[in-house]
């Protein structure tokens, strides 16, 4: 019996990644969509063929004669423009771009200002598979500024290869803890006492809870308490 299992488990697997990787592909087709769609939009209003008011009636036109399409709101539509003239320029993002929800694009071009920036969280949000929520958590805590100025070393955009999930996690904590760089253990672990359960609740999944006990790596140190 338990051969048949770990079988059907290898059947279940199978469903599993080929959900993934539909919605994967699902996803990538509608990122392509929108570029393709701000693209049209961005040269049409370049070229002045098209008013301001145009995306207006383009909207209306979509919602009144094919209402089955979703997706394709006044907002959306401008959001689309914005999307392609963001990146257009630079064909090095256009897999990582693909890579995330449309929703989590939003708030990265949106929200962060510069090419680097946005360049960090592309590859932070594709790496971790983060939500819309917890990439916004992400940026309001200024990971990408904190971990610029806590690396020195590192470069302005991570390689494919770096491990993102450790290279803030010591930055983040002196800085929230508000400890100095030279602290000594019991300074962390005494300031820890009394931030814990919001720390756990800002950083979510790099901290783990042990019954009683929370740990926290510093370096190549656990600490509990």
């Amino acid at each position: 019996m338990k051969t048949l299992q770990i079988k059907f488990n290898d059947i279940i697997h199978l469903i599993q990644k080929s959900r993934i990787n539909a919605i994967k592909a699902v996803n990538k087709e509608l990122i392509n969509l929108y570029w393709n769609i701000g693209e049209y939009i961005s040269i049409k209003i370049e070229q002045s063929e098209w008013g301001q008011g145009v995306v207006s009636e383009l909207s209306n036109f979509i919602q009144n004669n094919h209402p089955e399409l979703k997706g394709f709101s006044d907002k959306n539509l401008w959001r689309m423009k914005q999307f392609y003239e963001t990146y257009k320029d630079f064909p090095k993002l256009s897999t990582l771009l693909r890579e995330i929800s449309w929703s989590n694009n939003i708030l990265i071009f949106s929200r962060c200002k510069t090419l680097e920036e946005r360049e960090f969280y592309l590859k932070l949000s594709s790496k971790e598979k983060y939500s819309y929520r917890e990439l916004d958590r992400q940026i309001s805590a200024s990971t990408f500024e904190r971990t610029m100025i806590a690396s020195s070393h590192l470069p302005i955009t991570l390689k494919e290869n770096t491990n993102i999930k450790g290279v803030f996690k010591d930055s983040y904590i002196l800085d929230f803890l508000n400890i100095s760089e030279h602290h000594s253990e019991s300074d962390l672990q005494k300031n820890l006492v009394h931030q814990m359960k919001d720390f756990i609740l800002e950083l979510g999944k790099d901290f783990l809870f042990i019954g009683e006990e929370y740990r926290i790596q510093v370096g190549n140190s656990d600490f509990f308490h």
